[in-house]
């Protein structure tokens, strides 16, 4: 399948900004099932600072806000192609050691919510159905439900509240998988929706490695493992290290984020 992606982000102030910087991880590779086409990033009212690869092999890009600017605005599109492969991404690669991922971070760490629902699983199953198990407990136990956290919001939080999103519910995942001693990792990216193209903002799921399939994916919000409509951009132990954009600022202005994101089959 080939798809056809617009991410465009706007940050306006009622202020002229002294100073900015913001940290971009918006940018897919060509690994596992897909094959990036082509892919740009065009910043305006500010400037590449400077790019690189961090310890997850994701393509970070530091962008600083002109000084006294109002606006940036940060557009990503391109095209990719991608095959179904039920979710398998394959072998693990990169920088950081397997057994690193069965560490927990402050996001992810389980309390007596997480270890409620490994609980409830039944022994006897082998470890991929044990992880599809666990997917679908997190579902029912995890309403999903928009503007119900915000990005400090833990695993437990998630599910002492019985609602949260798509981070929410990777979050829980990885918390949980990583207490039955599976590594496991966030993943921040692109879905096409089969009901609309505009989008309000970008998707995330969780993967789990396993020694006979390597990194298998699991979206528990949508109750499937990723297939062509899924575009992987970046991984990390938690939200805070796959973040699409993050950053800061100095002065007393105001902001206001915009996203306008089309995802769409060419």
């Amino acid at each position: 399948m080939r798809l056809s992606i617009s991410h465009r982000t706007t940050y306006s102030y009622d202020g002229p900004v002294d100073f900015g910087l913001q940290q971009l991880r918006l940018t897919p590779k060509s690994s596992g099932a897909q094959r990036v086409l082509s892919w740009t990033t065009t910043v305006t009212g500010g400037r590449r600072e400077l790019c690189f690869e961090d310890h997850h092999a994701n393509t970070v890009e530091l962008v600083s806000v002109e000084p006294g600017a109002r606006e940036i605005e940060i557009l990503s599109q391109g095209e990719l192609e991608i095959e179904d492969r039920a979710g398998v991404h394959g072998a693990h690669a990169g920088h950081m050691p397997l057994w690193l991922f069965e560490r927990q971070t402050p996001l992810t760490r389980p309390g007596a919510g997480c270890r409620r629902l490994v609980a409830g699983l039944t022994p006897k199953m082998g470890p991929l159905e044990r992880l599809h198990a666990l997917s679908r407990a997190i579902r029912e136990a995890v309403d999903y439900r928009t503007g119900s956290s915000g990005v400090r919001s833990t695993a437990e939080d998630a599910i002492a509240a019985g609602s949260g999103v798509c981070q929410d519910h990777a979050h829980v995942f990885v918390g949980c998988a990583r207490a039955m001693g599976v590594p496991a990792r966030y993943v921040s990216g692109y879905l096409m929706m089969d009901d609309r193209v505009a989008q309000e903002a970008t998707h995330a799921w969780a993967e789990a490695h396993l020694p006979d399939l390597g990194w298998v994916g699991f979206d528990v919000s949508n109750a499937i493992s990723p297939d062509a409509r899924y575009v992987r951009v970046a991984t990390g132990l938690d939200y805070a290290e796959a973040a699409p954009v993050n950053g800061f600022r100095y002065g007393t202005a105001n902001e206001d984020l915009c996203v306008a994101l089309d995802v769409r089959q060419d």
